[in-house]
């Protein structure tokens, strides 16, 4: 019984969780960005460098893992110990969930060093995708619409 107490709510964090990832590949847009008009200008990649895109660090990981561990604390133990184990399964389970939504949210991305046609040279950063390769000397766009740009072939 005890087991399926803390099984059901630890599943619901790992849903909530995966739901708060946020995707910054090159060919993923807001909803926000789907009807706006873009720049576009053109360039010549001059470097690449593979970098690591941080996760993301909200209420609901800490929030959901304390719950959950006030939860299970709570299990222990009776009277006042199971109230002092709640309180510590609380503090452990919010930091325990924090660190795993950033876990979870943290992902694989490229620094391409870009060389437009009008002279300046600037830097992109966006998530790895899956099946596009990019190479030094490539011709690309870099499309920008509300202050986000990204890069395409």
């Amino acid at each position: 019984m005890r087991k399926s107490l803390f099984i059901v709510p630890l599943a619901g964090l790992m849903l909530t969780l995966g739901g708060c990832a946020a995707t910054q590949t090159g060919d993923t847009y807001s909803r926000a960005e789907a009807r706006s008009v873009q720049t576009v200008r053109l360039g010549t990649i001059e470097s690449l460098r593979p970098v690591r895109i941080e996760g993301t660090r909200t209420p609901i990981g800490s929030g959901a893992g304390a719950v959950v561990g006030g939860i299970a604390g709570s299990g222990v133990g009776g009277g006042r110990g199971s109230a002092v184990a709640a309180v510590i399964g609380a503090v452990a389970g919010g930091m325990a969930g924090a660190a795993a939504e950033e876990g979870i949210t943290r992902t694989d991305g490229v620094e391409i060093i870009v060389r437009e046609d009008d002279g300046n040279t600037r830097a992109y950063v966006q998530a790895v995708e899956p099946n596009q390769v990019f190479r030094v000397g490539q011709r690309v766009r870099i499309l920008t619409v509300n202050g986000t740009s990204r890069v395409s072939p």
